[in-house]
């Protein structure tokens, strides 16, 4: 099989969570998020699981700085837990907390690893969600000051904003499986406004106070597809591609949003009295750059609901359709403003552990891995402008709801010792890595 070339300057790279790598929840002044308070609630995540200890990287950054030496990567997303610089969300920062990602930064550097650094991935000082949390208009506002602080402190070129703001919107308020646990669509699609709003005015303060870094959001795309050739597919798989994506992508890139979508989200609550005179201006603040985490399509039946139709992974709601990523890549350079599109977020859990000689043989990951990055380089070929990818995850770790049951890492942890050890798909990445070829 003829290789495939990606460009000398495309970056190779993998990808973690504050609260599902760090650990030392509770030390050095860092205060509680709702995901700490979520996964201490009796039931809510598997086996009782909680951040603690992750894979306690808050320790061991150095060693996994050397670990992705080792393997050639080339960036490394990691997210800033906001309790551990503001531990209630407002007010002077906490310098340990700050310290700690000054440290990382600079390890990263000295190894040639570029930080690609998100500000918000879920965890909420819990201090604000008291407040109301993402219900209250008043935490975007918090957000940006919490970006401003990070911003001035941190020598980081790219940052991303909010970390898929529809998963906090889905999981978090309309079904309830995530941290703050709410059921209640009402209450969810203000948030979706906030969380937008949030990413707008921290690009806002990043552009006027750093000019030549970038920043952008981190969006979880899923391309919706007709499960038949019926037109109530085909009018459902609309819908679909509404919530999923247009909701998203819209305001951000044409500073509208969907009316359709709107629409159906006005039946079931106040979205649109919450959207102010500005709001859509700073929402669709141009964006430097798109992060693009491609897990799995939907495909949608004429009545709407989710049919499965390629396999699916331990993660039940993960269909394996290489052919999406493509698909989404070309759609997204066809209907929006061309920006450069980092692939932050491609992966999937499997179930392989050290065998008798200590060696973990994830093939499965290995053939998702490879057909993944062989669509991502046919969308380049087609005009897609993908400068970068992170696998997900560098590490094992904690997996939300599912707590420890779940491992996306390309290098498996120990949790009883923390010990580190490279999978087949971390030794078969560091070779993509180093020749630029897939083969």
């Amino acid at each position: 099989m003829n290789a495939l070339r990606f460009p000398d300057d495309f970056v190779w790279g993998a990808a973690t969570s504050a609260y599902q790598v760090e650990g030392a929840t509770a030390e050095d002044g860092r205060g509680p998020s709702v995901w700490d308070t979520f996964s201490a609630t009796p039931g809510k995540v598997q086996n009782g699981d909680t951040g603690e200890p992750g894979a306690d990287q808050y320790h061991r950054y150095g060693e996994d700085v050397e670990l992705m030496a080792d393997l050639g990567l080339g960036s490394y997303r990691f997210s800033i837990s906001w309790p551990r610089v503001q531990p209630t969300g407002a007010g002077k920062p906490n310098q340990k907390g700050l310290d700690y990602y000054r440290r990382l930064v600079e390890s990263l550097l000295e190894r040639g690893i570029r930080p690609a650094t998100t500000l918000f991935h879920w965890d909420l000082p819990q201090a604000l969600q008291d407040l109301g949390g993402w219900e209250n208009r008043d935490t975007a506002f918090r957000f940006a000051d919490y970006a401003e602080i990070v911003f001035d402190a941190l020598h980081v070129r790219d940052w991303l904003t909010i970390n898929e703001p529809k998963t906090v919107v889905d999981c978090g308020y309309r079904f309830g499986t995530h941290a703050p646990g709410v059921e209640d669509d009402a209450r969810a699609f203000v948030v979706c406004h906030h969380l937008l709003l949030a990413h707008g005015l921290a690009s806002r303060v990043l552009h006027e106070r750093h000019p030549g870094r970038r920043i952008g959001p981190a969006l979880n795309l899923h391309p919706t597809y007709p499960a038949d050739d019926s037109p109530e597919a085909h009018e459902a798989a609309r819908w679909r591609d509404g919530l999923e994506n247009r909701l998203y992508l819209d305001p951000i890139f044409l500073g509208r949003y969907p009316e359709d979508t709107l629409d159906w989200i006005s039946e079931r609550g106040p979205m649109r009295d919450h959207i102010r005179e500005g709001d859509l201006a700073a929402i669709s603040e141009p964006v430097d750059l798109l992060g693009v985490q491609y897990y799995t399509p939907i495909f949608v039946d004429g009545a709407g609901e989710r049919v499965f139709l390629h396999p699916r992974t331990q993660a039940e709601w993960l269909e394996v359709y290489p052919e999406g990523m493509y698909d989404i890549l070309v759609r997204l350079t066809a209907d929006y403003p061309k920006v450069p599109i980092v692939i932050t977020e491609n992966g999937l859990p499997t179930l392989d552990a050290p065998g008798p000689d200590g060696r973990v043989r994830d093939e499965g990951r290995i053939s998702y891995l490879r057909d993944h990055l062989t669509a991502v380089h046919r969308a380049m070929k087609a005009g897609t402008a993908v400068e970068g990818y992170h696998v997900w995850s560098l590490l094992d770790n904690f997996e939300w709801a599912e707590g420890y049951t779940q491992r996306f890492g390309i290098v498996y942890v120990d949790y009883p010792t923390q010990r580190r050890i490279p999978k087949d798909s971390a030794l078969w990445y560091r070779d993509v890595v180093k020749s630029g070829e897939l083969r």
